[in-house]
Order: C-alpha cells, then structure tokens, then sequence
C-alpha cells in the first residue's frame, strides 16, 4: 500500500497518544484522563471532518464517520472491560483502548484488542523468563483463575483477586500500543489479513 500523505495526521497522532500512555505507564501506572480524553476528541474530530473514505489508516484514505467512530470507542471499551471488572487491567488501559476505537472503528479495534491481548501474554512470558519467574507466575495464575472459578460457580464474587506472591505487575499501556500498531502494520502496510 502506498502511503497517502494526507493519512499522516492520523498517523502521528495516534503514535504520540500511544508513546504519550506508554511513558506515562512505565513511569508513574497511570495513564492520565486528560490524554484519553484529547483523543477521543483527536478522533472523533478527524472522523467528523475528513473526507469520507475507508478509515484514517486504509486505502481509500477518509474517514468513517462519527457513528462507526462511537462504535469503535465502545468496543473498546467492552473488549477489555471483563479484563477491569476482574481486577485484572486498570481502568486505564480501557480506555486507553476506547480511544484506539475512536480512530479506527470496530472492526479494526477488535483486531487492534486481540493483537493488544495477545502482545501483553507474550509480554509477561518475556519478562518472566527474562526475570526466571516463570514457574511462580503460572502457579499464580492457576491459584488465582481457580479461586475465580469456584467462587463464580458457588454464586460468589467472580473477580480474580491478587497473587499470593507478588511476581511485578507490566505496564499494559505498552501491550496495547505494540499490538495496535503490529496490527495496523501487519493489515495496512504488509497485507495480513487477521480477521
């Protein structure tokens, strides 16, 4: 695909949103409201006032339109929200996620979320290997997914409580942004197609 210099806009700023969360992630485990919300508003305005086309990182370069825009935002939200309500990902790295929706729709936001998921599970592998962690983090998981299981199947509270020995927590910002941005390049620039 050949790259229409209108598309750059788009392109830089949802690389300095996404370098913006990851920064502040690593630094501080937050990802600031303020730059969620200047996002949604980035995108939407772009959705609102591009001419219409294919999406803001397809060919035909246009927008989607704010309808397809709001559908974006809101399945990212829902993709990663089972993800909070466990008590497994911030409440910043959904929304984090709802504004990727905004500037690529929902179609290429539930690929973006599956390749942001799949990127943070190869994430954690690395880091527990590179740290010899890898034994105590998958006996974390199955005590902490079996103690959900069973208290969801009793009528309990479902919600995955915290590892019973601590093996360091990941900055989820990067996932998301390595696996929406491996998955724009992988589908717009190498021509995959994931879903």
């Amino acid at each position: 695909m050949s790259l229409d210099s209108r598309a750059l806009l788009p392109i830089v700023l949802l690389a300095g949103l996404l370098a913006w969360a990851v920064a502040s992630d690593v630094h501080s485990r937050r990802i600031p409201n303020r730059l969620v919300l200047a996002g949604i508003v980035a995108g939407l305005a772009l959705q609102a006032t591009v001419t219409p086309g294919a999406g803001l990182f397809s060919e035909p370069f246009g927008a989607l339109g704010l309808l397809k825009s709001g559908a974006g935002m809101t399945l990212g939200l829902l993709l990663l929200l089972p993800m909070y309500a466990l008590g497994a990902m911030g409440a910043g790295d959904v929304k984090l996620m709802a504004m990727i929706g905004t500037f690529l729709g929902p179609l290429d936001t539930v690929g973006a979320g599956l390749a942001s998921l799949l990127a943070g599970g190869l994430l954690s592998l690395t880091v527990a290997l590179c740290q010899g962690s890898l034994g105590r983090v998958s006996g974390n998981v199955k005590t902490m997914m079996l103690g959900s299981v069973l208290r969801g199947l009793s009528g309990g509270n479902a919600q995955v409580d915290a590892p019973p020995s601590a093996t360091g927590q990941l900055p989820y910002a990067v996932a998301i942004s390595s696996g929406t941005v491996a998955y724009l390049l992988l589908t717009r620039y190498f021509g995959w197609s994931l879903l």
